[in-house]
C-alpha cells in the first residue's frame, strides 16, 4: 500500500494519457538492448525523445551530456557503426535529454565487455554527480552495485532484504542471506582476486 510521487504529483490518480505523457517527460529508462532507431544518427537518435514531446532542444545542455559521453565524434554515425559499448551511450545521452527526475537503468552495462564495463561505471558515476540525476540502477553483479550506489536495496524473491548504505551492508549484514549472497560472494572474489 502506499502512494507514489515524483515532482510533487501522485502517479496513482493519474489516468493512462496522463500518465503516459508524465513518464514521458520525467522517467529515463536505459535498457540492456539499445533500443537506438536505426535509420537515424546519432545526433538525431539522442534528440528524438525532445523533438517527439514538441519541445526545443537546449543545444548547450545536450552538447554538455555528448561531451560527457565522449560522443563528439560519433554524432554523425548511424547506430550499426558503433560498438556496443558506444551504442550504450548515445541510449544514455538520449534518456539524459529530457533531463528526467529519475532515470531507471535495466542492467545497461551486463552485455558489455569487461573494459567496457569499468569504463561505463566510471561515466555513470560521473553522470550522477554531474546533473545529480536520481537513479535507480538494477543489477545482479554485487560489485556494480556497490560502486555504483549511494543506497543498495537486497531482494530476495520479491522481500526486501536489506535496504542501506553500500558500508552498512558490508559491515552489518542484516540476515544470513545477505552474509551469504552479497558479503561472502565480495569476499570470496577479493580473496581469490588476492591470490593471483
Amino acid at each position: 500500500s502506499g502512494s507514489v510521487k515524483i515532482r510533487g504529483k501522485e502517479i496513482g490518480r493519474m489516468n493512462d494519457e496522463q500518465l503516459t505523457v508524465f513518464r514521458r517527460r520525467n522517467i529515463g529508462f536505459v535498457f540492456q538492448n539499445y533500443n537506438l532507431v536505426p535509420i537515424l544518427n546519432v545526433y538525431q537518435n539522442i534528440v528524438l525523445p525532445i523533438e517527439l514531446d514538441g519541445s526545443t532542444v537546449d543545444k548547450t545542455y545536450v552538447e554538455e551530456i555528448i561531451h560527457l559521453l565522449h560522443l563528439e565524434e560519433k554524432l554523425d554515425n548511424l547506430p550499426n557503426n558503433l560498438s556496443g559499448g558506444q551504442q550504450q551511450r548515445v541510449a544514455i545521452a538520449r534518456t539524459l535529454a529530457l533531463n528526467p527526475s529519475i532515470v531507471l537503468l535495466d542492467e545497461p552495462i551486463s552485455a558489455l565487455d569487461v573494459e567496457n564495463k569499468e569504463i561505463m561505471k566510471r561515466e555513470l558515476k560521473d553522470i550522477q554527480k554531474k546533473f545529480h540525476s536520481t537513479m535507480i540502477y538494477i543489477t545482479h553483479d554485487q560489485e556494480e552495485a556497490f560502486f555504483l550506489s549511494d543506497r543498495i536495496m537486497v531482494m530476495s524473491t520479491g522481500t526486501i532484504e536489506q535496504l542501506d548504505t553500500p558500508l552498512e551492508i558490508y559491515n552489518n549484514p542484516a540476515n544470513e542471506y545477505i552474509q551469504s549472497f552479497v558479503v561472502g560472494h565480495l569476499n570470496q572474489k577479493y580473496e581469490s582476486l588476492s591470490k593471483c
